[in-house]
């Protein structure tokens, strides 16, 4: 079955539930989306699954999509092992009550997904009754994957590595853009950085400034024999002549 096949065939399985399909980019490696109300979620993966000509018995990964203001989106893909084709179901939550059915009964193997969907994006999964953490301690506050997440690290210290979009190697050029995350120089710490402490485009209350970089010893040319500091002899002890 083409992926246009395999969506119009949940499509009018799911009726009359209002259901949508489309094909997902990726070229040859292009899936069908599905997309359901939320209500209707355990029953698409369930209809998914069972159905012979689907047959999307294969658990391949679960995640979700922050939508800013219009919610989430939750993503599960399905394989089938008999037909070798690939299914993708989706459902949107809204950002006030991001709260969809568990399809851990369907797919136990969804049960680690639906964990980390929970710790990394807020969105609860109604009947899983284990939703406790996975990838980060206890005490740590937020959902990292949020679009809102403020990133402290790339606050407190210069980002390593390439430079960002629009910056050219020489430093100059347009003024560079920051990654979703990131927060204006003047929105966040309490203590005021100087001009030129945190990069380009900085403002009167940065973060921490950075380090001063270290003086590195120049190398020898090449056939050069390296040269250490000069060596101290031992004062004369009295006596010697």
């Amino acid at each position: 079955m083409t992926p246009e096949e395999i969506g119009r065939r949940l499509v009018a399985l799911l009726a009359p539930v209002e259901a949508t399909a489309s094909v997902s980019g990726g070229q040859r490696y292009a899936r069908a989306t599905v997309d359901v109300p939320v209500a209707s979620w355990r029953d698409a993966v369930r209809t998914a699954r069972d159905d012979a000509e689907l047959h999307g018995d294969y658990f391949d990964w679960l995640s979700a999509v922050d939508e800013l203001t219009e919610g989430f989106d939750v993503v599960v893909h399905l394989w089938s092992t008999r037909h070798r084709h690939g299914l993708l179901l989706r459902t949107r939550v809204p950002r006030e009550t991001p709260v969809v059915a568990s399809i851990v009964d369907l797919f136990p193997g969804a049960a680690w997904h639906e964990r980390e969907t929970y710790e990394m994006f807020g969105v609860s999964f109604d009947g899983h009754g284990e939703l406790r953490p996975l990838l980060l301690p206890p005490e740590f506050e937020g959902h990292p994957l949020r679009k809102e997440f403020v990133l402290a690290s790339r606050v407190a210290k210069p980002w390593p590595g390439a430079k960002e979009p629009g910056e050219s190697e020489a430093g100059g050029g347009r003024r560079p853009m920051r990654p979703p995350g990131v927060p204006a120089p003047g929105e966040w710490g309490s203590t005021p950085t100087p001009a030129g402490a945190a990069g380009a485009g900085e403002g009167p209350r940065g973060g921490t400034p950075a380090r001063p970089a270290r003086e590195r010893p120049a190398r020898p040319a090449p056939g050069e024999r390296p040269t250490g500091p000069p060596r101290q002899e031992p004062a004369p002890e009295e006596g010697d002549a």
